[in-house]
């Protein structure tokens, strides 16, 4: 299936489809206990189809998209002239990769990764970084297979509870 996959920066077009796959994705990942008020709060803001829009518009190398048949099935959304919370390290951020279960397993998120390494090391950067959830055990040691190295701890505050991420940085060649 990999080679019928395809990679391109995201356009307008696509955020309807954009916020459908966040929400999907982000609920089968962190809905553990359900869709609780803070999850569908954060979901309608962050995920909306006009926020998409206004990122894509913005900064049109920060979403990557894969496709399967024309169809979206992953993205990773890359934030630019960010600040890394331990250490303090000016860099890009991985904030978001995100591949539909069906997907998952077949070399998606790898390539996305390789994209943004790419798009950002274009650009003169030498260093991303990501928080990911520290419940997420699959997704740690994806980072770490990529080069990822755990730097600490950092808090992820919500509505009325906190979650623990873990904080990933790699050095770009």
């Amino acid at each position: 299936m990999e080679h019928e996959i395809n990679y391109r920066y995201a356009l307008a077009p696509d955020a309807l489809r954009l916020s459908i796959l966040f929400q999907t994705v982000y609920i089968t990942t962190y809905g553990v206990d359900g869709v609780t008020n803070e999850f569908a709060n954060f979901i309608v803001q962050r995920f909306s189809v006009n926020y998409i829009e206004d990122k894509i518009a913005r900064y049109p190398q920060s979403l990557i998209v894969a496709t399967y048949k024309g169809n979206i099935v992953g993205t990773a959304e890359i934030n630019f002239d960010t600040v890394c919370p331990i250490g303090s390290i000016a860099a890009p951020e991985l904030s978001k990769l995100y591949v539909l279960n069906l997907f998952v397993g077949k070399g998606i998120g790898y390539n996305l990764v390789k994209q943004v390494e790419k798009t950002i090391a274009t650009q003169g950067h030498k260093q991303l970084w990501l928080e990911v959830w520290q419940d997420n055990p699959h997704a740690i040691a994806f980072y770490a297979r990529q080069g990822y190295k755990e730097l600490g701890t950092v808090l992820f505050p919500m509505e009325d509870n906190t979650y623990t991420n873990c904080v990933m940085l790699k050095e770009l060649n």
